[in-house]
């Protein structure tokens, strides 16, 4: 343990950049005692309520829990729910320089209601922009990632879908990485996978690696050894997890399994499972986060790519036993990994 000891001592000394559609979560949590005489539905006695930061605004928090110094560009709205957002990751001493306020859009914003440890329903807001130029990602987004991206150590990408990530911001991630030589790592949302380029990872779970094998052509699968589109065994998932890296042609590929683990492909290296560290399975929400920011943080600091994987393993495996999207401490991973 003592070469994952002195990556994890690096930590605090790494700059990562975070870039992804963000949300504010509430979770208002309760207890239940009798079901709602006006319909069949039960009645939540609040007892306490909170905001965390989501989308990658939780990556960011699960970096600076670990130490590191977080930048997070994003876009919210101009609205009471952008303001909750900002003095959220402000108190958690998340750089805000980087979100830039765009009054076409709603700040997106979902509301969780709990009750003896489950969820009762969610309310989620969202209003994305329709069409056009968007002239905040061009006059202050892209802006900003030139004027600042010499100064990370690495590069997140959380695609949460929402209209942030796009072929436009992609190209200049891609172009000023390149130029700094500054790992960047993915977490999907689009089915095609190449289009997010020549990237250091992306980390897709399951379903939605399955998504980019069906998103493949049959006579593609066969060129590159990809014998279908499920990851359901170990024959399976290395076979078709092998050939879709080749397909992409990029670095590495770290599918995460659930309950199952994780498995690590590197170009001309045999693929690399990885056991879950779970105890209990909890909650899975905000594990992804979890595991790209981590991962992304490993390579920060120094680790190889089978060593940032270890890492990020035992970090999934803490977060999942807890309820919501929660940011692994330093000292719990410490802790599950044995290390001082």
């Amino acid at each position: 343990m003592s070469n994952y000891n002195n990556i994890i001592r690096h930590f605090k000394a790494k700059r990562l950049l975070v870039i992804g559609d963000v949300v504010l979560d509430q979770y208002i949590k309760g207890s239940v005692s009798r079901i709602s005489p006006e319909a069949p539905v039960p009645i939540v006695l609040q007892e306490e309520s909170f905001y965390t930061p989501g989308g990658a605004a939780n990556v960011a928090n699960n970096l600076v829990s670990l130490g590191a110094d977080v930048t997070l560009v994003s876009k919210i709205g101009d609205d009471i729910e952008g303001d909750i957002l900002k003095r959220e990751l402000t108190r958690r001493h998340i750089h805000i320089k980087g979100i830039f306020i765009d009054n076409k859009i709603d700040t997106i914003f979902k509301t969780r209601i709990i009750a003896q440890h489950q969820q009762i329903v969610r309310l989620d807001r969202e209003k994305p922009a329709t069409g056009g130029l968007d002239l905040i990602k061009e006059g202050k987004v892209l802006p900003f990632l030139r004027r600042h991206m010499k100064e990370f150590h690495a590069v997140i990408i959380s695609d949460y879908g929402k209209g942030l990530i796009d072929a436009r911001l992609l190209a200049q991630v891609h172009e000023l990485a390149l130029l700094y030589k500054l790992p960047v790592v993915v977490d999907p949302k689009l089915e095609d996978l190449r289009e997010y380029g020549q990237v250091s990872c992306i980390t897709p779970n399951k379903k939605e690696a399955e998504a980019a094998l069906k998103n493949i052509s049959e006579e593609a699968r066969k060129a590159f050894g990809i014998r279908s589109i499920k990851l359901d065994n170990k024959d399976d998932i290395e076979a078709n997890g092998n050939g879709l890296l080749k397909f992409l042609g990029i670095e590495s590929l770290l599918i995460t399994l659930g309950e199952h683990g994780m498995y690590l492909f590197e170009q001309n290296k045999k693929p690399f499972p990885i056991p879950t560290m779970a105890r209990q399975v909890f909650d899975v929400s905000g594990a992804g986060d979890t595991v790209i920011a981590v991962f992304a943080l490993c390579l920060a600091a120094g680790a190889d790519k089978s060593q940032a994987a270890r890492i990020a393993n035992y970090a999934a495996g803490i977060v999942v036993g807890k309820m919501g999207a929660v940011a692994i401490e330093l000292g719990e991973l410490k802790q599950a990994m044995g290390v001082k």
